[in-house]
């Protein structure tokens, strides 16, 4: 069967998850998470792609980006995936590649489901059992939107910097999203998006992408119901369980 062809348009934020080879570990130190910064800052900026949030787990990461290009997402993680894996490899003393074939993406609704998505990236490192609250796990971009931490790779989505006046209205208001764990619907709903492939958004946003690609973005409706706003393009501790998360 052939695989469906991946949407991503200029301007409209992706959802992206790139997991370990067979469910291994694709970082093994701390050194390892900052030399992929290093590349997903340097690629990012070569493919004109803008990351506004990110995770970085054991065996996946988890990135939420804005391409200035057609495909510019692909490009650059096929750049940063060469780069980083042949010094893992060199460092290691190992073959091989570290990733799975393809990595995972979804088209997000900026007007209706960005700042979940970004919510859900972020706490990735709490459900996975590795931190009680999101500040305390350092390979996340939290730090930088709660605390003003000093982050270059990150650039502000403009539906975040439309939380606030300034800065610190913004970081409130950001963080007041974090004061409810996310409903166990609203999980299943990003993930099934991410993990499928499904563009995730209000039927406006559907019917508006679905003009400019040319094709229809909703599924065929077969077997049970879908989920309402989702259409066809879903722990160092626990690796297995980072699989799900």
């Amino acid at each position: 069967m052939a695989r469906p062809h991946r949407l991503e348009p200029a301007g409209v934020a992706l959802h992206v998850i790139q997991r370990g080879n067979n469910r291994a570990a694709c970082f093994f130190g701390d050194i390892d998470r900052l030399f992929y910064l290093k590349c997903l800052a340097k690629y990012g900026e070569r493919r004109g792609c803008v990351i506004h949030a990110y995770a970085l787990m054991t065996n996946h990461v988890h990135l939420l980006i804005t391409p200035s290009t057609p495909g510019g997402v692909s490009r650059m993680l096929q750049d940063v995936g060469r780069q980083y894996v042949r010094a893992i490899n060199n460092a290691r003393s190992r073959t091989g590649t570290l990733w799975e074939g393809r990595f995972k993406s979804n088209l997000i609704d900026s007007e209706t489901y960005l700042l979940a998505c970004h919510r859900y990236i972020e706490l990735n490192p709490v459900r996975a059992g590795l931190a009680t609250a999101p500040l305390d796990y350092r390979w996340t971009s939290h730090a930088y939107y709660a605390q003003g931490a000093p982050n270059t790779l990150i650039s502000e989505h403009p539906v975040y910097v439309g939380l606030g006046a300034n800065p610190q209205d913004r970081r409130q208001k950001f963080l007041s999203l974090f004061d409810s764990p996310i409903e166990e619907h609203e999980l299943a709903k990003l993930r099934t998006a991410v993990n499928k492939g499904w563009a995730l958004g209000s039927e406006t946003f559907l019917d508006r992408m679905g003009a400019v690609l040319g094709e229809s973005l909703r599924p065929a409706r077969r077997g049970r119901p879908r989920a309402e706003g989702i259409s066809s393009t879903l722990a160092e501790k626990n690796p297995q369980k980072e699989m799900l998360l």
